[in-house]
C-alpha cells in the first residue's frame, strides 16, 4: 500500500481547518479536461510548483480566490460539482465553469479578500 494517498489525506485533515488562504483550481498536464480544486494557506502559485515538483506533469493554476475558510468554500464547490467528481480532488469540468462557481460563491460569502485570476 502506498504512503502518498495516507499522506494526502493527513494533510488534507490540516488544511481544513485553515482560517484564512486561497481556493484554487488547476490544471494538469496529462488531463485536458479534468480540473483539480483544493484549498491552502500557502501562495496558489507556489503551491502548483510544490505538486508539480511530486509528480510526473505539471500543474498550472488557473484561477484562485484569497478568502476567510478556504477549505468551507471549496466544500461548497464540491457540492455542487459533485456529479462530475472524477477523483478526489479531480473534477470532469472546464476550468472556466469552476471558475464561474467560484466568483458566484464569493457573492454568497461576506469574507473575502480579494480574487486574483492568472
Amino acid at each position: 500500500m502506498s504512503t502518498v494517498p495516507q499522506n494526502i489525506n493527513n494533510q488534507q485533515a490540516s488544511l481544513d481547518d485553515v482560517s484564512q488562504g486561497n481556493v484554487y483550481v488547476m490544471t494538469h498536464s496529462f488531463f485536458s479536461d479534468v480540473i483539480k480544486i483544493g484549498c491552502t494557506p500557502e501562495d496558489p502559485q507556489q503551491y502548483a510548483k510544490q505538486l508539480s515538483a511530486k509528480t510526473i506533469g505539471e500543474y498550472s493554476l488557473v484561477f484562485s480566490l484569497q478568502c476567510h475558510n478556504p477549505c468551507k468554500v471549496k466544500k461548497q464547490i464540491r457540492e455542487y460539482l459533485n456529479a462530475q467528481e472524477y477523483v478526489n480532488e479531480f473534477y470532469q469540468v472546464s476550468a472556466e465553469v469552476a471558475e464561474k462557481l467560484l466568483k458566484r460563491e464569493t457573492l454568497r460569502i461576506p469574507a473575502l479578500m480579494k480574487q486574483s485570476t492568472l
